[in-house]
């Protein structure tokens, strides 16, 4: 795989990762505003529903593979532990400024994550 293959493959990561992101934050909304759920309900919802949403795009489109159990595991721990691993880095190197701490974590954690699942998650055997 050249470079360019690389770049676009990272770019349809982004891509449907940002969707994904969309995905959440809609279905919190909604279940806030129609279902008056709780923060941490509404919250832990979107999170699954675009866990499910981003791993089948992520399978198809950017990975171009097939779906396995083994893989679902995988994309879970990754997508899980980065997101500890972030919180962890908060709490170790704490950032004054709430945006630019932000910003950082959704520059750098995506990164991270395409690295890891490119060469662990989707790795062929």
């Amino acid at each position: 795989m050249n470079i360019k293959s690389h770049i676009i493959q990272l770019a349809k990561y982004g891509f449907f990762g940002l969707i994904a992101t969309l995905v959440h934050l809609f279905t919190a909304l909604v279940l806030l505003y129609f279902f008056t759920a709780s923060v941490f309900v509404a919250n832990t919802f979107a999170f699954f529903t675009a866990f499910v949403f981003s791993y089948i795009f992520q399978t198809l489109y950017v990975f171009n593979t097939t779906f396995h159990f083994k893989k679902f595991i995988k994309f879970f721990l990754v997508q899980y532990g980065t997101f500890l691993f972030s919180y962890l880095l908060s709490e170790i190197f704490p950032i004054q400024n709430g945006y630019l701490h932000t910003l950082l974590i959704v520059a750098i954690m995506p990164l991270i994550t395409f690295v890891i699942h490119k060469f662990w998650t989707f790795k062929e055997v």
